[in-house]
This record gives C-alpha cells, structure tokens and sequence, in this order.
C-alpha cells in the first residue's frame, strides 16, 4: 500500500514529455513555415525580374524573412534565386537550421 503515489510520479512525468514534444513539433513547424516564406521570395523575384520589373522584384526581396540572403544569377536566359537562412527561431541560443531554397524561370521576350 505503499506505493499510492506512484500514479501521480508517471502521470506528471508523461505530461512533461507531452509538453517537450508540442515544443519541439511547434519549433519544427516554426522552420517550415520560415522555409516557406524563403520559397515565396525566391520565387516571387525570380518572376519579377523575368519580368524585367525591378522596383516589383525589389518589393518581393524586402518580404524575406529576416536574415535571409537573396541572391540573382542569370545564365542563357534562365534568371535563377537562391535564398538562404540560418533559421533561429525562438532564441539565438537555440541551434540554427540552415535553409536554402532556389526558384529558377525563364526571362520572358521583351514585347516586339
């Protein structure tokens, strides 16, 4: 009869372990979701600038996400974005995950 307080010890600790799990999937989340924001930069001025609209692709690369580098290459007619991140969310002291994602479109012809 001893042992009444048994139940209360493994149900506190699988709350605590719950609570560490929705932490980590919440961070996870956090990542895609800045991971996402880098695909729509990326894309958004890839776009533009196949375009040849420079003030819309100027815009689209003040959306990034902070921290987030964009960078332009234009090779036989394909105009290709990287962003790249080193995602922290949270807190600076956390590990950061570094992210890089790339859209790539064909200039398009200038009105004839």
């Amino acid at each position: 009869m001893r042992q009444r307080g048994m139940v209360t010890v493994e149900l506190a600790l699988a709350m605590l372990g719950a609570a560490g799990v929705a932490v980590v999937i919440s961070w996870v989340v956090t990542v895609l979701g800045l991971m996402i924001q880098c695909q729509d930069t990326a894309a958004e001025v890839a776009r533009q600038e196949a375009r040849g609209d420079t003030t819309a692709a100027e815009r689209a690369r003040s959306d990034r996400p902070r921290g987030a580098e964009v960078s332009l290459r234009e090779v036989d007619g394909a105009i290709t974005v990287v962003v790249v991140l080193l995602a922290r969310p949270w807190a600076a002291w956390l590990p950061g995950v570094p992210l890089r994602v790339q859209a790539v479109v064909l200039a398009e012809e200038v009105g004839q």
